[in-house]
């Protein structure tokens, strides 16, 4: 693998908030919020103090990194074991369609395969043609039997 990917740690907040503030920027084209950035480091924090929550991988150089990903754990019995849930990827604008994405996602499902987890999955919106064709190349596939309801149980801060 040519792109270096690195565990984050608490060290890593600021850059990887500052990644997050982009990528809600880049997808709302709004001014991102003092409040949403604080709801989104207290929603981070765990994940990047090491618990079994989750984990969070910086893409590229540790000091300037490329982007993200966010994975969250759970207990699957349909397939009988851990599962991961990719909650968040970002690449910055200026180096896709490289090729990094895929590899990056390739590197995290091969590790965590090896950490003994069952299966990862990602949940897509109606209408995101291009996300969907990433998640192919990645190695995804749309489960035809599955539709992902919630209930949510305590309003999102932010």
């Amino acid at each position: 693998m040519s792109t270096a990917i690195t565990l984050a740690n608490g060290e890593n907040m600021g850059p990887l908030l500052s990644l997050m503030s982009r990528r809600a920027t880049e997808a709302t084209a709004e001014e991102d919020t003092d409040e949403a950035q604080l709801a989104r480091q207290h929603a981070i924090k765990p994940l990047l103090e090491g618990g079994q929550e989750g984990a969070v991988w910086l893409v590229g150089p540790v000091r300037a990194p490329l982007g993200y990903v966010i994975v969250t754990f759970g207990w699957s019995v349909s397939a009988g074991g851990r599962e991961a849930w990719v909650e968040d990827i970002f690449i910055r604008p200026s180096v896709r369609r490289r090729g990094i994405g895929t590899e990056v996602m390739h590197a995290i499902s091969t590790t965590l395969s090896k950490s003994g987890l069952a299966a990862m999955h990602v949940r897509l919106s109606g209408g995101q043609a291009i996300a969907a064709s990433f998640c192919a190349r990645a190695g995804f596939a749309p489960q035809s039997d599955v539709i992902v309801m919630s209930d949510v149980l305590r309003p999102r801060a932010g």
